[in-house]
């Protein structure tokens, strides 16, 4: 126990200088310093360059992975200020680089709109890191600075000049900033950046802004004396955002809608197609930055466009006088839409910056979204039409599944007995604590309820397989009975009315063998959780049980391995003599084995779902468990490392505990 000194004097008040703030908490800033705050620090770098480009400096960028872990952004921007600053005294390069809440976009004069307004992107980026190198062209001259993290005494400082910026006095007709950096690993878990979490995001910015042209490079990876490259430039924009969305599944008109304008200071790019799916996906976005919580923006979107469909619909006779309008919801079944904007003096609901809280956009968005639309829409009857009665389908599907809820609610008491059949509960009364483990079959779940610490830990056994929740509309979902104990046994409902204050379990091990069957049971339980259950992944509820693949043993020596990779390691370590028992399910362990490898919180293995990119993520469940086969056999020829992780599940760490 840590002893508290009973003096509390001005002399244990610490000063924390420069940046050192920054790599004493890394999480106020970044989030974490796990792979996601990584990439994080990148990001602070590329939206600066993005910055430039969208407010018409500049229509490159190029992002380099170098052999040796570091990573640059070079753009064609006007260059970081090298000029001194009036009051610090130093160059403009080094006081956004050391200077926390110091940038050029707190005003209106350079940037009429920017992704970073909190002024400390830069400077965190260079305080997590163990080196950074800045070079600006400009005025036909180059200027380089040098930074770097260094220990005196016990400890750290981020971010010091190494070398204050000085001209190089190499001419050059370019223009532009570039940026190099050594994520230092004193901060983070681990500093290898991902080629593919990095290439999504240019993607994404590439659709967002037409035009610009993005160049990715792994140096990491060369075949034939050429290293990785991938180029993104979209001239459709968002549209062709919203064609890649749906390339997966059945537009029912052949072009997206696109609509564009402003008003009140708030420039709108709107594109959106609906398809035969049953799935609503809306991706918005504020100064390029994703928005996966909505905020005013969405809000006034989907405002306009159930108000426009509405008086559509009466003006065209598909709604009569005695009929009642159709919910927003109706409208918007089988939509997909992406909505960009842009705007000064952005105010988001929290430092993650994934909700746009500005109150006056609500109503900017929906009158410059109505008027748009329908304006589009009366010069398009045969697509007006067809989104018309998708509506109405949907309306009815809606009034079946309220009479299906209504008979569902009914028949509880039969559905509880049932599930008071099938699930072991535990005994614990606190649901923050509580887990549930929805296993493969009764001969496992035996297995498991034997093994479980029962004060915390319920075992739902699944008898027959979950329905496929992305062909079936959720009306033909509630139907199947071992989804219906799903959502009785958690308890928090599902779609429009899941509320995650009644979740009775808050985490949630999706446990099944590492067979084919096993597979596709977790990849179906996944998709209805994805489709009905979102949050209950967002919100990092959602696990999935590692159970090993093999036991060796040699005497009292027994070793458990969870993957073919590491078992011939194991039996170097172990030696010659070893047995090696192959798991085919879980029910050829025993109560024992079962505790100690999967299910004991000190020394179990969980690997956490998680649902950083919901674009591809949309994309990845609609090839998988959609209807297309032949889009499914390109995806298994492309991505062909059976051993591989899926991108649908992220493993965070190995979640213990």
């Amino acid at each position: 126990m840590i002893q508290l000194s009973k003096e509390y004097n001005a002399q244990d008040i610490q000063v924390l200088e420069g940046l050192d703030a920054v790599r004493l908490r890394p999480g106020m800033y970044i989030g974490s310093t796990g792979v996601k705050g990584l990439h994080h620090i990148l990001w602070e770098i590329v939206d600066n360059s993005m910055d430039e480009i969208a407010n018409g400096f500049g229509d490159r960028i190029e992002v380099t992975i170098h052999s040796d872990g570091s990573a640059s952004v070079l753009d064609n921007g006007r260059g970081i200020p090298v000029d001194t600053h009036p009051t610090l005294g130093v160059s403009g390069v080094e006081v956004v680089f050391t200077k926390l809440h110091a940038g050029g976009k707190f005003n209106n004069e350079n940037y009429k709109t920017s992704g970073g307004l909190h002024g400390v992107g830069a400077s965190v980026t260079n305080a997590l890191s163990s080196w950074l190198v800045v070079e600006v062209y400009k005025n036909g001259k180059v200027y380089r600075a040098e930074f770097e993290s260094r220990k005196e005494g016990d400890r750290w400082h981020g971010g010091c000049v190494k070398i204050p910026l000085f001209e190089t006095g190499e001419k050059t007709d370019r223009h532009g900033t570039y940026v190099r950096f050594m994520p230092d690993k004193n901060i983070f878990d681990t500093v290898n950046f991902n080629f593919e979490v990095i290439s999504k995001k240019m993607k994404e910015l590439a659709f967002l802004n037409d035009g610009v042209h993005i160049v990715l490079t792994d140096e990491r990876v060369v075949t034939n004396n050429v290293p990785l490259r991938r180029e993104y430039c979209y001239t459709g924009g968002i549209s062709d955002f919203v064609a890649y969305l749906n390339e997966t599944k059945n537009p029912l008109h052949p072009d997206p809608i696109y609509l564009d304008g402003e008003k009140d200071g708030v420039y709108m790019k709107l594109a959106l197609q609906y398809t035969d799916t049953y799935s609503e996906n809306i991706f918005s976005y504020v100064n390029n930055i994703p928005t996966p919580e909505g905020g005013m923006h969405e809000t006034g979107f989907k405002t306009a466009l159930t108000r426009s469909l509405n008086d559509l619909a009466r003006k065209t006779g598909v709604l009569k006088d005695k009929d009642e309008n159709l919910l927003g919801d109706d409208y918007r079944v089988g939509l997909t839409a992406v909505l960009a904007i842009k705007m000064q003096n952005v105010q988001f609901e929290g430092q993650t910056k994934t909700k746009l809280g500005n109150p006056f956009v609500r109503q900017a968005m929906d009158t410059l979204v109505y008027q748009k639309l329908t304006e589009y829409l009366e010069a398009h009857p045969d697509v007006l039409d067809i989104i018309l009665k998708k509506g109405l389908s949907a309306a009815r599907e809606r009034e079946a599944v309220r009479k299906g809820k209504e008979q569902a609610r009914l028949k509880n008491q039969a559905d509880n007995f049932n599930l008071v059949g099938k699930l072991a509960s535990c005994s614990g009364k606190k649901p923050e604590r509580n887990e549930l483990y929805i296993v493969e079959g009764d001969s496992a779940g035996g297995t498991c309820k034997q093994a479980r610490d029962r004060s915390f830990q319920a075992i739902l056994p699944l008898r027959g397989k979950p329905l496929n929740a992305e062909k079936k509309r959720i009306d033909q979902v509630l139907q199947n009975e071992e989804i219906r104990t799903i959502i009785s046994a958690l308890g928090a409902g599902i779609g429009d009315d899941f509320n995650l204050d009644n979740l009775n379990y808050h985490k949630v091990v999706i446990l099944s063998d590492a067979d084919q069957d096993g597979g596709h049971i977790r990849a179906i339980l996944l998709t209805f959780f994805f489709r009905y259950m979102k949050q209950l992944i967002t919100d990092g509820h959602l696990y999935i049980g590692m159970p090993p693949l093999y036991k060796v043993a040699k005497k009292d020596v027994v070793e458990y391995v969870y993957n073919d990779e590491l078992l011939d390691a194991c039996k170097a370590r172990i030696g010659r003599g070893c047995t090696i028992q192959r798991y085919k399910g879980l029910g050829e362990m025993n109560a024992e084995q079962l505790w100690e490898t999967t299910m004991d919180p000190k020394r179990r293995t969980l690997m956490q779902v998680t649902l950083e990119d919901a674009a591809n993520a949309e994309i990845l469940v609609t090839t998988w468990m959609g209807d297309s086969v032949d889009l499914r056999r390109a995806y298994i020829i492309e991505h062909a490392n059976f051993n591989k992780v899926d991108e649908f599940v992220k493993e965070a760490g190995r979640v213990q505990g």
